[in-house]
């Protein structure tokens, strides 16, 4: 009964702790239109009622910002048949809808200044959806509902620490109690840094649980929905417009759909760090690939695999070459890719160069900046080398060089529209 509990609650709970110009998104959207249904999640940042003991516990000291930290946007296909979730990044930069001079700020602002009923016209505004149902809550019962559940699967591939939200855990897939589940959808400050990398990992929480739920057949029949659904009423407060029967088709819908029939992808931005004064840092959303994300759910599309929203580069990479130092024993091959966006640096040349192909040798733990500068190099060979230290080493041999330009698209890397199936957490050993 607490299952569909956890999946939404999940949703909207995940963590506390995103107009072309420097304008924010006013966007004036016709919301009348749509097909399927849209469901608007969002957790709220409130420390209220919590002791100083269950601060610390729970690792969320400091003042909440009675703003919503988190926000998904549900769309489930008008068939029943596909849901897509996504993400707005808490900081992107809006324009409120509120009766007299225009007012700009982070999403997030909203729920501070109108509560769910603003923070669902802004939502409405800046989409051009219509909201057809709200969930709120805070996360405050996001331990209790992890540890009903007995537990939840989180993985990573490199160990993982945040002061901030107390996140310490190694590298591999981990059955986490509700502690510390929620200190890994917190965290902020490791790979991936910022709330997009957070973002990614509360899909991968929120997918790992749905899974389970669809494994358990905990929402096989409309029975089973209905009292799942009067326990959700318990820990999540629904908008006027959510009654217990829309929240069993919800959970009946959720509980049918195929991995490769859910998919979670993040509003794709254009600027990351847009400084406003008296607002701080906030994110632009990319004007064009948000608007075809927008006309896809309002067209009852799926997301994945829609060039408009995720173009498709010629030579992608999956790590930003800015931030892979490199040392090349060719002045020729150093300045190119240097023009390439790599930190590149030329080193003496051998007296006898090796035969073939460039070879990179690089530390182990640097596949992913490997392969985006084998992507520069087509053709190279990649050894990894114990003891090496951060930077890669690059030895041209006596085969031609042609240096390619790579394409990093940080949204693609955190936040590409992208089916259940690809998000999965490997089998645990």
């Amino acid at each position: 009964m607490r299952r569909l509990t956890v999946a939404l609650t999940l949703l909207a709970t995940l963590a506390a702790g995103a107009h072309t110009g420097s304008r924010a998104l006013s966007a004036e959207r016709d919301t009348a239109g749509g097909r399927g249904t849209n469901v608007l999640v969002v957790g709220v940042d409130s420390r209220a009622g919590l002791s100083a003991a269950e601060k610390r516990r729970l690792h969320v000291g400091g003042k909440g910002c009675n703003c919503t930290d988190v926000m998904m946007l549900v769309h489930l296909s008008e068939d029943g048949r596909r849901a897509s979730v996504v993400s707005i990044p808490r900081d992107s930069y809006v324009q409120y809808p509120l009766p007299g001079p225009p007012r700009f700020g982070k999403i997030n602002g909203a729920y501070a200044i109108g509560a769910g009923p603003l923070t669902v016209r802004t939502v409405e505004q800046v989409t051009g959806l219509h909201v057809d149902h709200y969930l709120e809550t805070g996360f405050t019962g996001f331990e209790q509902t992890v540890d009903n559940l007995g537990g939840a699967t989180v993985c990573t591939d490199k160990p993982l620490l945040d002061e901030g939200s107390g996140l310490d855990i190694t590298a591999g897939v981990h059955h986490t109690d509700g502690n510390q589940t929620l200190r890994y959808v917190r965290a902020r400050h490791v790979n991936r840094p910022g709330d997009l990398g957070r973002v990614r990992r509360q899909q991968r929480t929120v997918n790992e649980l749905l899974a389970r739920l669809s494994a358990e057949g905990a929402l096989a029949d409309p029975l089973r929905a209905a009292r799942t659904a009067r326990t959700l009423l318990k820990t999540v407060r629904p908008g006027p417009a959510t009654g217990l029967d829309d929240l069993v088709r919800i959970g009946w819908t959720l509980g049918r759909l195929r991995a490769e029939r859910t998919e979670f992808a993040t509003v794709p931005i254009r600027v990351f760090d847009h400084r406003v004064p008296g607002v701080g840092s906030t994110l632009l959303w990319h004007e064009a690939r948000s608007a075809a994300l927008w006309k896809a759910l309002a067209e009852d599309r799926p997301l994945t695999g829609d060039p408009r929203i995720q173009p498709v580069p010629e030579n992608p990479a999956e790590t930003n070459p800015a931030g892979i130092r490199v040392r090349v024993d060719d002045p020729a091959v150093a300045e190119a890719l240097a023009r390439g966006g790599f930190q590149a640096t030329a080193q003496p040349a051998p007296a006898v160069r090796p035969g073939g192909p460039p070879v990179i040798t690089y530390a182990p733990g640097g596949e992913a900046d490997a392969a985006t500068l084998a992507a520069a190099l087509p053709g190279a060979r990649l050894r990894p080398a114990p003891d090496h230290d951060k930077a890669f080493d690059v030895t041209v041999g006596t085969d031609p060089v042609h240096v390619k330009e790579v394409t990093y698209d940080r949204n693609k890397a955190e936040g590409a529209p992208v089916t259940a199936d690809t998000l999965r957490c490997p089998p645990a050993p």
